[in-house]
């Protein structure tokens, strides 16, 4: 076995190799950019090497200098995570020149799977049914228009060395296809360093299911069942389950076979995904193939108990794999959640910044993995799991530089309802201040009535938020469960400050028992009758619900029962009140006696600034183009300037007609969120 492992990434990933790797008794080598100095996947590995500036075209996709920090580490293997060199072919030749083993597949196999135009004319030839589209490279925009109209739109032009998202975008006419091919090809440069191009047929109602295979160089190959990754943002996934609550098992095996079938005809080795889009008849057309190790194989390894890390790092090491097909039991449901540094208020517009406070659910071991012995981690045991990859720590920096991603949450049960609601009451657990994350809309997606039915395609996000997230309004029986608990919390808060200002005692001050709490424009009138072990707390219709938990005046979790049931909620310290996050929703509570809640409503409304004459920046960033000037005319819809942030780009557009009046910014410029670019008559 490898005495010593390089790890060619950075972030969650790089510290999930890290795990492994120690549990296998192997060294690990990390490396990292200036951004990533004090990065925790460098504090975790046994040695980190220095390659270059914070832009991974200058650092981490710098074949060069991996290649440099492999000899000055005498590293014997390499593995890449995914992205970056990770399907890079001529990374992979590099490293077999230098005799040193690639913890991936094959260099042929990346040539001829890596890239989507090669990899879907491979498939057309073995009979694979796959998407109508133009293989053929496309020289400009205007081919990029004229292809467009023969496959007919929709379409979406990809990056042929894309993933993650990165390089992707949907045209639905003339306009689109010219705007997003000339968009598509500058973040796959920047991205990949490979600005080709390729269109293909956008099949609306689609799911995105996807078979992990795994492959050794000894002609054995096994699939490990399916991934569901419907719920997609900008083609990016979010949401990704195991199994796929849609699949039969006959269709589940008919494309797991297809996939090893095509695996092993291009002599793949390690770990790689078979992307397919399934039809609601289930008939399942070939995507593409990511010859690599996905962000999303938590819910793979913890319905299976599979290390997929460990599977790879033995298969470069020559050994043939541990399992046949008939090894593979798929137990129980695994769900993962993403956790990104990104707005959902602003239309998930990335968010940089210090993570002022990260605190995590804490991790159970349950299920395959702690049955295996695969478990990675010393959490305690339980019937349903939790786990959180992540490659970040309270006190540290969001870099603009990099993929947003602070971390995947992921929960196991033996049945599918079952790791929702583990999932909800880990995600109302999970602690992030400091920048802008989309915790809340994680919620409401668990909440959502299409996800719990399992009914849902890569369409879900466009069609129920088509106009963004605006947040969660909380139906009635929700809102009286938190009046009860912060009506108890606040009744607490106020025993506390009069016994700390010494009138409890002098019996000068007496905490009453009748409150008013205000929420989401509803207003309670409760009744709080305290003992023990807890509170009984009536409202004005006679209702009663049973509240108990052990929060105190300053902690910033309320794990709280309400009628038996968990209630979970972040709470801030707003004047007369709190502010209460949970289940996606933000509130803020007002606890009051009777007489303050009669004086609070007479008190006039304070309204917003009015900006509607401004463009905002909405997200930390760089000016990349300006498409106005002071005096130009403009009209509902039409593209004002382009805003670069974590490797994707934003094109802001006028939300009504009107005239310049003044431009703020010029090209190059960084400009932090609110800037206010440009202004209008």
């Amino acid at each position: 076995m490898f005495k010593k492992i390089l790890i060619a990434n950075r972030g969650e990933i790089a510290c999930r190799v890290i795990k492994t790797s120690r549990k296998m008794g192997i060294t690990t080598v990390a490396i990292y950019s200036d951004a990533d100095a004090q990065a925790l996947h460098v504090q975790m590995a046994d040695e980190a090497v220095h390659i270059g500036p914070p832009p991974a075209n200058q650092s981490y996709i710098v074949i060069d200098k991996v290649m440099q920090a492999i000899r000055d580490s005498g590293a014997e293997a390499v593995h890449p995570g995914y992205g970056f060199l990770s399907e890079n072919a001529k990374f992979a030749e590099a490293l077999a020149e230098a005799g040193v083993a690639f913890v991936g597949p094959p260099k042929g196999a990346i040539e001829k799977m890596g890239d989507k135009i090669t990899s879907k004319k491979i498939a057309q030839d073995a009979g694979v049914s796959t998407v109508p589209g133009y293989m053929g490279l496309i020289e400009d925009a205007d081919e990029a228009v004229k292809i467009s109209n023969e496959i007919g739109y929709p379409v979406m032009l990809k990056a042929s060395a894309g993933g993650g998202g990165k390089g992707m975008r949907i045209a639905w006419n003339d306009a689109e296809a010219r705007e997003g091919y000339q968009s598509s090809k500058n973040e796959a440069a920047n991205s990949f360093g490979d600005d080709r191009i390729f269109i293909e047929k956008f099949v609306t109602q689609p799911r995105h299911i996807e078979i992990q295979v795994l492959c050794d160089s000894h002609g054995n190959g096994i699939y490990l069942g399916e991934r569901e990754c419907s719920i997609q943002r900008r083609n990016q996934k979010v949401v990704e389950e195991a199994p796929s609550p849609f699949l039969d098992e006959e269709t589940r095996k008919a494309m797991g076979e297809q996939a090893v079938a095509l695996a092993q005809a291009v002599g793949y080795t390690s770990a790689g995904t078979v992307e397919f889009i399934v039809d609601g008849d289930r008939n399942f057309y070939f995507l593409e193939m990511n010859t690599r190790l996905q962000v999303e194989h938590p819910v793979t390894e913890l319905i299976t108990g599979v290390d997929l890390v460990e599977q790879m790092i033995r298969v470069a090491n020559g050994e043939k794999l541990s399992m046949t097909q008939g090894d593979v039991k798929l137990t129980g449901w695994a769900i993962e959640n993403r956790l990104y540094a990104e707005d959902p208020y602003r239309g998930f517009l990335p968010s940089i910044g210090r993570l002022t406070r990260y605190r995590p659910p804490q991790e159970v071991a349950a299920g395959p993995l702690l049955e295996q012995g695969t478990w990675q981690g010393d959490a305690p045991a339980g019937d349903m799991a939790v786990r959180n990859d992540t490659g970040v720590y309270e006190g540290g920096e969001i870099s603009m530089y990099y993929d947003p991603m602070i971390a995947k949450l992921c929960t196991w049960a033996p049945t599918r309802s079952e790791a929702i609601e583990r999932m909800r009451v880990a995600l109302d657990s999970f602690e992030v201040e400091g920048i802008g994350h989309n915790l809340p809309f994680l919620s409401a997606v668990m909440d959502h009535p299409k996800f719990v039915s399992g009914d849902m395609t890569t369409a879900f996000i466009a069609e129920e938020y088509p106009d963004g997230f605006e947040g969660v309004t909380l139906e009635e029986a929700e809102l009286r469960r938190i009046a009860a608990a912060t009506a108890a919390m606040h009744r607490v808060a106020e025993i506390r400050r009069a016994r700390v200002s010494g009138r409890m005692d002098n019996h000068e001050r007496k905490v009453g028992s009748e409150w008013n709490v205000t929420l989401q424009g509803n207003s309670f009138d409760v009744t709080i009758a305290a003992d023990p072990s807890g509170s009984s707390v009536r409202f004005a219709d006679g209702t009663e619900l049973r509240v108990s938990g052990g929060w105190t005046p300053g902690d910033q979790l309320a794990e709280m029962q309400v009628e038996d049931t968990p209630l979970v909620m972040k709470v801030g310290k707003i004047s007369g009140g709190f502010r209460i996050r949970t289940r996606g929703a933000d509130l803020k509570v007002h606890v009051r006696t009777p007489r303050q809640a009669e004086l609070a409503r007479l008190m006039p409304e304070k309204l917003p600034p009015d900006t509607s004459k401004m463009l905002l920046c909405p997200m930390p960033g760089l000016v990349v183009k300006l498409e106005v000037e002071v005096g130009d005319e403009v009209q509902e819809g039409q593209a004002l300037c382009t805003i670069e942030a974590m490797k994707m780009e934003n094109i802001l557009r006028a939300e009504k007609k009107g005239v310049v009046s003044k431009v703020n910014a010029s090209a190059g410029d960084s400009l932090a969120v609110d800037d206010v670019i440009m202004e209008f008559e």
